[in-house]
């Protein structure tokens, strides 16, 4: 497919003409804090503090240990050219530990007490869901990296990974395409974005694909017991596992499925929760040959991405990898301060209304652009697992795809 990382020739397609209910239902979404300028914000002359809050800890922190170390790659390489109108950033970091009430009290101190101009976090929605009416209220800024179930619109939030219609279908076309899929067993953790992403793939397979839906189960987030699940999947004989399993928990299902004897050779399975991050604890040799599909993969061959790597490992080490959401997330710090630079001024609603259509042509993944929406025009891509946890892109979308957080027909 071609790789080509200019920007979409289509940025004004028809479908902009759905930004008009995006912008409406903003102030809706944002209502606590909107045109509320916070009492201060802590920057200095010479520096600007912002906030990092993640799973440090926690059954979540194989997952966001890259976004905490690809986001603090970015702002030294921000301090290091500069910094941002002529300030250099100070990083205040909270751990979430996996537990969304903590996310909720953290954030609130970031905002509150330590008047942070900007915060970079969270993974799950879940911890987003806890802090997002915090950060309405106290009329914060909030970069999340992860991709996630869309439904969601906020004037305080940037979405930088992808929204569900750009990541899920997609990849359904693809494998309903090139495998001639009809029957899928759909598996996640048990929270709110792999019940509502399934929801969409559920009707993308039924109403669209024409397909069927043999089984759909749920298990709570840490879950390491899946052998009465692998059993039914083997009696179902799906043509595609559809997994959402999020956390450390995968580490158990792809070494449970390998026992099991359900290898690719033999099914076919397609995931859209591991990247190369969850690779590091499952294993290459027990995942070789599945699908996962993301719109960045660490193998992606173009200068900035070749840059990127080159960066990070020098930071972090030669055997640390890049996974789809730790590469999201070094996006949030680079768009902030575009942002801040354009609006020449730290104060958020200024830097909200600076961020539309600002273009980021080094993006690692290629180019990305700021939708009014707040999330991101992207590629799809799907890659396929290798022994050595790295991925091999075998398809990926001609052109970027807008993002459609309220999809009509799949909410």
């Amino acid at each position: 497919m071609p790789r080509s990382d200019s920007p979409p020739k289509d940025l004004q397609s028809p479908g902009r003409r759905r930004t008009a209910f995006a912008l409406a239902a903003l102030p809706m979404l944002a209502a606590p804090g909107l045109g509320r300028a916070q009492a201060k914000l802590a920057v200095t002359d010479g520096e600007v503090v912002v906030g990092q809050l993640h799973s440090a800890t926690g059954t979540m922190a194989i997952s966001e240990t890259g976004s905490i170390q690809a986001e603090q790659l970015a702002i030294d390489q921000i301090n290091a050219a500069g910094g941002i109108l002529g300030r250099k950033i100070r990083v205040i970091q909270e751990d979430g530990a996996s537990d969304w009430p903590t996310f909720a009290e953290k954030a609130r101190k970031l905002l509150v007490s330590d008047h942070v101009a900007a915060v970079f976090g969270c993974w799950t929605s879940a911890s987003r869901k806890a802090v997002l009416p915090i950060f309405e209220k106290e009329n914060g800024l909030l970069y999340y990296p992860t991709f996630y179930e869309g439904l969601e619109q906020s004037k305080n939030v940037f979405y930088t990974g992808q929204e569900a219609t750009q990541q899920i279908l997609a990849g359904l076309d693809w494998v309903n395409r090139e495998k001639k899929a009809k029957t899928f067993y759909l598996i996640g953790s048990d929270y709110i974005w792999p019940r509502t992403s399934n929801k969409i793939a559920r009707k993308h397979i039924e109403n669209v694909l024409k397909g069927e839906v043999v089984g759909e189960e749920y298990y709570p987030l840490g879950h390491t017991q899946f052998g009465s699940l692998i059993n039914k999947i083997k009696l179902r004989k799906p043509d595609v596992i559809y997994a959402i399993v999020v956390g450390g928990s995968n580490v158990s299902f792809y070494k449970q499925l390998k026992a099991a004897g359900v290898t690719a050779d033999k099914q076919t399975l397609l995931t859209i929760s591991v990247t190369e991050d969850e690779m590091l604890g499952i294993g290459g040799e027990n995942a070789a040959g599945f699908y996962s599909c993301m719109k960045y993969f660490q193998s992606l061959d173009n200068p900035n991405n070749k840059a990127f790597v080159e960066a990070f490992k020098a930071k972090y080490g030669p055997n640390s990898v890049i996974g789809d959401v730790t590469q999201a997330a070094y996006l949030g710090p680079w768009l902030w301060k575009m942002a801040v630079e354009k609006a020449g001024t730290f104060d958020v609603d200024k830097v909200v209304e600076a961020s539309s259509d600002i273009e980021f042509k080094q993006a690692p993944e290629g180019y990305v652009k700021i939708h009014p929406n707040h999330h991101l025009w992207s590629r799809t891509r799907v890659g396929q697992i290798q022994p050595d946890g790295q991925f091999t892109v075998v398809f990926e979308t001609p052109e970027l795809i807008e993002p459609d957080p309220f999809p009509k027909g799949y909410q």
